[in-house]
């Protein structure tokens, strides 16, 4: 695994919250567990078309750094074995034991 993350920004909207996962993907909800949920729902999206169509699924005026191909690489690899995303997106949860 890479050290990489894009920049996760939170920002109150009318009526909710949106996460912004920095040159990646945004969502809403009316609160951050909605955003939160929102955002993995993308994602995973993102990730699994970017393992089955490769670099294709951007256009042309839109090319991710490698970087950020390393890191929704990364999603996709979690994911194809049935593992959650979301540590690797958000960071290890403080609620775990």
């Amino acid at each position: 695994m890479t050290e990489f993350a894009p920049s996760l920004r939170v920002d109150e909207i009318e009526g909710g919250v949106r996460l912004s996962l920095d040159g990646v993907v945004s969502a809403d909800g009316l609160t951050l567990q909605e955003a939160a949920d929102e955002m993995v729902r993308k994602l995973l999206l993102a990730a699994m078309a970017l393992r089955t169509d490769g670099l294709a699924v951007f256009n042309v005026t839109c090319r991710p750094s490698p970087e950020l191909v390393g890191f929704l690489w990364e999603l996709s690899q979690i994911a194809s074995v049935g593992g959650d995303i979301r540590e690797r997106v958000f960071g290890p949860s403080s609620l775990a034991a």
